[in-house]
């Protein structure tokens, strides 16, 4: 996974130059004989993996990288959902389109699209998370000011709203009980 995401960094996202926030990212890959399961399409697990690699290009695209690097900030994934619609095989080439659909006070909300030939094989909703890497959790508010955007112009839609609440676990300073109710 490495190797894979520092070619990504280090010639593609440079290659491609910056993407505005407002904007899609695109990037390439190609399903690898290491990214297939049993039935010999892609893992399930890969498009989780690619989908990150895919973000860390957008972030670095969209100029956050410098950024995060010099507040001692990174980011992680609070929830995440995903629907596969068709399979990629071997040495299918794809690309994996990022969007920034809205901000609310805790988290960004990511749209990324498995796309090839100009349709939607998979389709994930990524909530991501930034934190301080002494400790602790920003709200969207500082990383928006640090960023130089206005949260305004990135409103949450109403059914991301409604994912986020839906799925959200309480604080890791709180009780959170495994109770099974029948």
């Amino acid at each position: 996974m490495l190797p894979r995401t520092l070619l990504h960094l280090n010639v593609k996202a440079k290659a491609k130059g910056k993407t505005a926030l407002h904007g899609v990212s695109k990037t390439t890959f190609r399903v690898m004989p290491t990214d297939l399961d049993v039935l010999m399409h892609m893992n399930n697990g890969k498009y989780l993996s690619l989908l990150d690699i895919a973000r860390f290009e957008w972030i670095a695209r969209a100029g956050l990288l410098q950024t995060m690097r010099q507040r001692g900030w990174y980011t992680v994934v609070g929830s995440q959902a995903i629907t596969y619609r068709k399979s990629l095989q071997l040495f299918q080439k794809f690309t994996v389109e990022t969007k920034l659909l809205g901000v609310d006070e805790r988290a960004c909300y990511i749209e990324q699209r498995f796309v090839r030939n100009g349709e939607i094989y998979a389709r994930a909703y990524v909530a991501g998370r930034f934190l301080k890497r002494g400790g602790g959790t920003l709200p969207m508010s500082e990383v928006a000011e640090a960023i130089g955007i206005d949260p305004a112009d990135f409103p949450l839609p109403d059914d991301l709203q409604h994912f986020a609440s839906t799925l959200r676990l309480p604080s890791t300073r709180s009780a959170a009980p495994s109770v099974w109710h029948d």
